[in-house]
């Protein structure tokens, strides 16, 4: 078994990145300024199709990519410092997040000409919405077991399956779609494609999966007899998994990951005041340093991600420290914030960010692969199982 190391090297961010953090910080306080967003519970997973195409705009999507597919040829890290501001700031991201996160740099490393020349420019001005198309009933975040089926027909392929769990595929203009187009074998991981499908084309079914906040962000989708031509297929046909490690490094390592309940975090600190008690400052105290650690490792994976690097197991360790933190703080605020604080006239946004943040935080340890999975992940990489 082929065993392997992980390392979270410091990394410095230069005086471009700085520069620009300062710039990304006086855009939000004049957009906050001007009333086109507001910062609130659900933090930045909302679709604001206006404010992504002024981020377009102003260069900050896409900024990694080469200018003739319409980036900016900026560094992961700069990229990185103007993610992290947004993120502080609860701007509305989710419009174009998946598209400029995961799929970008997929289509510049495994895409077509074509398929650049056509999507990139669009998601790099903030039109492009795209949902992933990964999980399923009964196979979870088990890419190998998926069952959604695509058959070879004449100029392209006719699509059969259901996808769940799908998110904002009602609002989609474009899904990255895994697929099945061989038979299982003996290597799990062979025979799996990856499709670019257009939402608009008949044969797609999108069913609302409602959580328990009434929020309508998951779906169900169901493909029948969906024909998706040739050009539509990303890389080589059956090397979808091959394609895999760099797309979930991407999904798994973002400071989404671990920045969920920053906003209540924020709003804890100032209910409690100046005069904390013991318990409340070696709380806050734990919580923060928790959050400066996992910054400065996800920070290190953009590092990675910039020099060409391809740290999955890294990520997938942020990404279950992240989701621990995450669930831990809206437990820590609960406890730490006394009812009489609670009940004065400002104290609603405190309560509306702990609700919030109470009743979403168990879907954390699903979301960018389950908790089980990124474990063995883990645990594979280090020989342990």
């Amino acid at each position: 078994m082929t065993t392997r190391s992980f390392s979270f090297a410091p990394v410095q961010l230069p005086a471009s990145a700085m520069r620009l953090r300062a710039e990304v910080r006086e855009f939000l306080a004049g957009e906050t300024a001007a009333g086109t967003f507001a910062p609130g519970p659900a933090g930045w997973a909302r679709i604001d199709p206006a404010f992504s195409q002024r981020l377009g705009a102003r260069g900050w999507l896409g900024m990694t990519w080469p200018k003739k597919y319409g980036g900016h040829e900026r560094s992961a890290l700069e990229r990185y410092v103007v993610i992290e501001e947004l993120l502080v700031a609860g701007a509305p991201m989710r419009g174009h997040w998946a598209a400029d996160r995961q799929l970008g740099p997929l289509l510049l490393e495994f895409g077509t000409e074509e398929q650049r020349q056509r999507y990139l420019p669009e998601i790099a001005a903030g039109r492009c919405l795209v949902a992933i198309g990964l999980s399923e009933p009964d196979s979870g975040s088990d890419l190998s077991a998926i069952r959604t089926s695509a058959v070879k027909v004449d100029g392209g392929w006719k699509v059969n399956g259901t996808k769940i769990w799908t998110s904002l595929a009602h609002r989609a203009q474009l899904t990255s779609l895994f697929v099945r187009t061989s038979p299982k074998s003996e290597n799990r991981h062979a025979g799996v494609s990856r499709f670019l499908v257009d939402m608009a084309c008949k044969g797609i079914t999108v069913r609302p999966v409602i959580n328990m906040l009434g929020e309508h962000d998951f779906n169900e989708v169901v493909f029948e007899e969906l024909f998706v031509p040739n050009n539509m297929v990303v890389g080589e046909v059956g090397a979808a998994w091959q394609q895999m490690g760099k797309d979930l490094a991407y999904e798994r390592s973002a400071p989404d990951r671990w920045l969920a309940s920053h906003d209540l975090l924020l709003r804890t600190i100032e209910r409690i005041g100046d005069a904390p008690n013991q318990v409340q400052r070696e709380t806050i105290g734990r919580l923060v340093a928790h959050l400066w650690t996992l910054q400065n490792m996800s920070l290190s994976i953009a590092g990675m991600l910039g020099n060409g690097q391809n740290p999955s197991v890294e990520a997938s360790i942020v990404k279950d420290l992240g989701t621990q933190y995450d669930q831990e703080v809206p437990q820590r605020a609960r406890a730490l914030v006394p009812e009489h604080l609670r009940v004065r006239p400002d104290a609603g946004g405190f309560e509306a960010s702990l609700r919030h943040n109470l009743q979403f935080s168990p879907a954390v340890t699903i979301r960018g692969g389950t908790t089980e999975i990124l474990r063995n992940t883990i645990a594979r990489a280090l020989g342990l199982r």
